[in-house]
């Protein structure tokens, strides 16, 4: 499954905007879509570090027009945290020679709010 295809739409609730601070994201997705996949696709659109994908699946409400009674679709939706403290990796090389790695990641999705 692509990347395109696997994040629907950013949810934008007043929840999902308290929860901007602690690095967490809501998006609607793919309701085929499983936990690695949508990792994956959020670091490859957005060029985060993805720590942790936590998925649910909302339930259609009932609707009413006139004398018809209907209900919406079900979908599915990812609340996504990042790694918002990138700091260097140290590791003990060939020798003992400690070597320095530094992340080539974000720490927020600037995209999210439209910015």
């Amino acid at each position: 499954m692509l990347a395109e295809e696997v994040i629907i739409r950013p949810v934008v609730t007043e929840k999902s905007n308290d929860e901007l601070q602690q690095g967490k994201y809501t998006f609607e997705v793919n309701r085929k879509a499983t936990k690695v996949d949508i990792a994956k696709a959020v670091e490859k659109l957005f060029e985060v570090k993805v720590l942790k994908v936590n998925t649910m699946t909302v339930k259609g409400k009932t609707k009413r027009v006139g004398y018809h009674v209907g209900k919406t679709s079900d979908w599915k939706k990812a609340i996504v945290t990042i790694d918002t403290q990138l700091a260097d990796k140290t590791y003990l090389g060939k020798g003992g020679k400690e070597i320095k790695m530094s992340k080539k990641y974000k720490d927020s999705i600037d995209e999210f709010m439209g910015a």
